[in-house]
């Protein structure tokens, strides 16, 4: 997703674009992904969604986010969810002003929004509890609130349609909460990462960070998945993934670095869908270079 040009000015909400999804938020069912890229402050003007979850993946940008229940920075190779119904706004400064004269700061990344349910940590069953995403590596933002009298905008997201309504105060002055339901972060590089060290091809689902659960056993809404920088040691196999098809539908945003299949083209800040049961696999260069190497790699 290319950048808002040298005079157009977007914030946060106006910078999304929704590139694909599924199902449907008034049945409080699937998810839909979008993309963003601004080089605007929210100002005065906040946002909630009354229809899903927001995971949130900076791709170039560190994001200033104030939400009713305390303050996050979130830097690329972070991630952030806000839940449903929590009022925040998007910044790329901490003072969180619109900007006066031109600015070059800017942001952009990716954003997951789940209908169903809310992100949870995947089982890891026989992996045990040191590995991929550790509980303890969350982090929630410290209460903070303001209390001021000011106009301010509130844009509200139901039903896949936009609404906006005015208030004559901080949408951040809540002062005290009941409860666990609150946004939080997770840095990517604490990811302990899972592989074979033997042979052959070990399913996505090991590099699983946060999925939602469906009414189907063994069938998430959504899985959110990453491909850190790993060691690659197993012998007498193919070690990129290998021409296959999915059950579930592959959308793939690259942070930074290359993908294992695709070398080339897939730069930083791209995408791509791979649908349903649509065959798919490794380039070409990618399968020739694999298949003549023997010895442990980092991927």
């Amino acid at each position: 997703m290319e950048f808002p040009g040298p005079i157009e000015r977007k914030d946060f909400i106006s910078g999304i674009q929704t590139m694909c999804g599924a199902g449907d938020p008034a049945m409080k069912d699937g998810l839909g992904i979008h993309l963003y890229a601004f080089n605007q402050n929210m100002g005065k003007t906040c946002f909630y969604s009354s229809d899903g979850d927001f995971l949130i993946v900076p791709q170039e940008g560190t994001l200033y986010i104030t939400t009713e229940f305390g303050r996050l920075t979130v830097a690329p190779r972070e991630i952030c969810v806000i839940q449903r119904g929590i009022k925040f706004k998007v910044d790329l400064d901490a003072s969180g002003q619109l900007f006066e004269e031109k600015s070059d700061v800017k942001a952009r990344g990716y954003i997951c929004e789940i209908y169903a349910s809310h992100f949870i940590l995947p089982d890891a069953g026989p992996i045990g509890s040191n590995s991929l995403a550790n509980p303890m590596h969350f982090e929630s933002p410290e209460a903070w609130y303001e209390d001021k009298t000011e106009e301010w905008r509130v844009i509200n997201k139901f039903s896949g349609k936009l609404f906006v309504y005015p208030i004559d105060h901080s949408p951040f002055d809540v002062v005290a909460w009941h409860g666990n339901y609150c946004p939080y972060k997770y840095n990517l590089e604490r990811f302990n990462t899972m592989g074979s060290i033997s042979y052959d091809h070990p399913d996505p689902s090991i590099f699983t960070v946060l999925t939602c659960q469906s009414d189907d056993p063994g069938q998430a809404v959504c899985d959110f998945v990453v491909f850190p920088p790993r060691w690659l040691v197993a012998e007498h196999t193919f070690r990129p993934p290998y021409y296959h098809r999915n059950t579930m539908s592959e959308f793939m945003g690259n942070i930074c670095g290359a993908y294992d299949a695709k070398q080339e083209g897939f730069i930083p800040g791209a995408s791509s869908l791979h649908s349903a049961m649509a065959g798919h696999g490794p380039e070409a260069a990618v399968f020739e270079k694999a298949s003549d190497t023997s010895k442990p790699q980092v991927a």
